[in-house]
């Protein structure tokens, strides 16, 4: 009895411990988007997907959106073979995904090197500044920012350079969330949001002074469709400064693993492919571009990338917990768990890919459009 009574004080105090730990994980997890906020305006998880897409589309269209971007098996992208597609079904992708980005990441969503001793906020603004300074933006010039999600790089570009910043992305959902930041950010005389296609640009030839995108212009069809646009729009002289998702020369495509891991990054990411930097180049210098400077960013000295994304299966359990429970209940539109899912295995292969090497999602390329 007495080994009993000790044992069960043990037990008690063992669940109890493991019921405090639940709580706390669950709590965090509910309140993530309120932590990563930089205005104060995070996503709770309680709104996950309730805003962007009536309840009852959102199972239908992720479906939609995992088929089409089921890929090919072999690294080469969308097994339907038609990546003009691409567009319409990324729009999807945002409005599935751009609510749990906000909750689980922040308003700026991109990778960026991780900084010792700073935070993960700060490591952000230092990627993207470094950028947009490579874009030659500052005081008195105006900058288009492609694909500009929810406008977190544009508005921290934007406090930074003291330039003016125009975005444009594809998703009226996030067009409607990057006013509301900008609103009450108070940048709205500074940063102006538009909701259109980066492959069809609504501004004059000339408009910008230079350009920059972040980790965006791999949802397009082709690299040269968006880098025409982007050279029609920039006057002569400006600079074009991106991040590219690029695979690197370790990639082996004919690994069945290595390509596995590309074929679910691109199938959690809305990419109808991945592309090479010598890819790259050549579709900017087909448009007119000349390049300047190029290098990947991920490599040493610079810290990994890919840090946030190894937490523990505890958390990425508490997190699927939550959002099971919050889409049995109604709460969140059935479909959102899929979605979670998806995310969760794709964070798992982005990893795997920055560890092995064989993929950079900032590979830099700076690009100037040739002045008459």
């Amino acid at each position: 009895m007495a080994l009993f009574a000790e044992w069960s004080t043990a037990g008690l105090a063992t669940l109890s411990v493991v019921a405090a730990t639940s709580v706390w994980g669950l709590t965090n997890a509910y309140y993530a988007g309120k932590s990563y906020a930089q205005d104060g305006e995070g996503t709770h998880m309680k709104d996950l997907l309730a805003r962007s897409l009536p309840k009852q589309r959102v199972k239908g269209e992720f479906g939609e959106y995992s088929d089409y971007f089921t890929q090919a098996a072999d690294g080469s992208g969308v097994a339907s073979g038609d990546k003009t597609k691409a567009p319409g079904f990324v729009d999807k992708f945002y409005n599935l995904v751009t609510d749990i980005y906000e909750w689980g990441w922040g308003e700026s969503f991109h990778f960026s090197p991780s900084l010792a001793g700073k935070s993960d906020a700060e490591a952000t603004r230092v990627h993207e500044l470094r950028l947009a300074r490579e874009a030659g933006l500052c005081a008195g010039r105006h900058a288009l920012d492609v694909g500009c999600g929810v406008g977190g790089p544009m508005r921290n570009i934007a406090r930074g350079t003291k330039g003016r910043v125009t975005g444009v992305t594809i998703n009226a959902y996030q067009v409607e969330r990057c006013k509301a930041h900008n609103r009450r950010a108070g940048l709205e005389g500074q940063v102006d949001v538009v909701q259109g296609s980066f492959l069809d640009l609504q501004f004059d030839d000339a408009a910008f002074d230079c350009a920059y995108s972040i980790e965006a212009t791999c949802h397009a069809p082709t690299l040269e469709s968006v880098y025409a646009e982007v050279h029609r729009v920039l006057k002569p002289g400006g600079l074009y400064a991106t991040y590219e998702w690029l695979t690197t020369p370790q990639y082996d495509r004919r690994d069945p693993a290595q390509a596995a891991i590309i074929d679910s990054i691109c199938h959690g990411n809305a990419l109808p492919d991945l592309r090479t930097v010598d890819d790259a180049i050549a579709a900017a210098e087909k448009v007119g571009f000349e390049l300047v400077k190029e290098g990947d960013c991920a490599l040493p000295p610079a810290l990994p990338w890919w840090r946030r994304l190894n937490i523990s299966r505890w958390e990425y359990s508490l997190n699927g917990m939550v959002v099971n429970v919050l889409e049995a209940v109604g709460v969140a539109p059935k479909g959102t768990a899929d979605v979670h899912k998806m995310l969760v295995g794709v964070a798992r292969d982005l990893a795997k890919a920055g560890e092995t090497g064989i993929f950079t999602p900032m590979h830099l390329l700076v690009f100037r459009k040739k002045k008459i």
